[in-house]
């Protein structure tokens, strides 16, 4: 299938490959190896002041988040 790169760097995925997808709204985008590839992400809505209170009732240190965010992000 053939997509165009508008003028304002859009590509319009085809239904049918996006049929394939319901409910995606969201893609990682990498360039591999000369290939252009799209991944389907997932996102959820979460509520901050729960994660903060959450946090805090476990003890954690802004260090602590810190750290198991760059070790999320590593994987």
């Amino acid at each position: 299938m053939l997509a165009k790169l508008t003028v304002k760097n859009q590509i319009t995925i085809p239904k049918n490959v996006l049929s394939n997808l319901p409910d995606v709204k969201y893609f990682d985008v990498e360039f591999k190896e000369g290939t252009v590839v799209l991944k389907p992400v997932k996102v959820y809505d979460t509520d901050l002041e729960q994660v903060r209170a959450k946090i805090k009732k476990l003890g954690l240190s802004e260090e602590c988040v810190a750290e198991a965010v760059n070790w999320a992000r590593s994987k």
